[in-house]
């Protein structure tokens, strides 16, 4: 594993993918939202951007808060409309989760208008929780938002 220059942190990889019910336009403008995942992630209370910027701005910062109360700040880094993409890193967490970017990118699934949606992000954390927070990034946060993301294509349908 990659040093990060934290002492005895190692380099976590988090990849986890689902195929939607959905055009991936459709899911594009849910998801295209920097600023938008409180009103759909189960774990975010609330969020706002960071003096006043547009939420689709690369390099704007969204502040939130989580269900549990904790607080995290995260900065768009890239945006492709033409990708159906976006890239972002943790600026502020209370989770030891250093040097955290993450990759949200939708593919349509030609053949029946689906939306295959990849998340993945990599990060380093304390060398004897590598597990543990790889598995809460994975389920709690990129499955759980899955979840919620088809739960929401199925409100807009019906």
């Amino acid at each position: 594993m990659p040093s990060s220059g934290i002492s005895g942190a190692e380099m976590v990889r988090v990849i986890r993918s689902t195929v939607l019910q959905a055009p991936v336009e459709a899911v594009w403008d849910v998801i295209r939202d920097f600023n938008g995942h409180d009103q759909w992630h189960p774990a975010v209370a609330n969020s706002q951007i960071e003096r006043g910027n547009p939420s689709d701005m690369v390099g704007c910062v969204r502040r939130f808060r989580l269900e549990d109360g904790s607080e995290l700040r995260e900065q768009l880094l890239t945006l492709s409309d033409i990708e159906f993409s976006f890239t972002y890193c943790l600026l502020d967490t209370p989770i030891p989760l250093y040097n955290y970017v993450a990759h949200c990118r939708l593919f349509p699934v030609t053949d029946d208008d689906l939306t295959f949606w990849e998340w993945e992000s990599r990060f380093d954390t304390p060398s004897d929780r590598e597990d543990e927070l790889a598995s809460m990034v994975g389920d709690n946060i990129y499955s759980a938002g899955f979840d919620a993301i088809r739960a929401h294509m199925e409100l807009e349908a019906a």
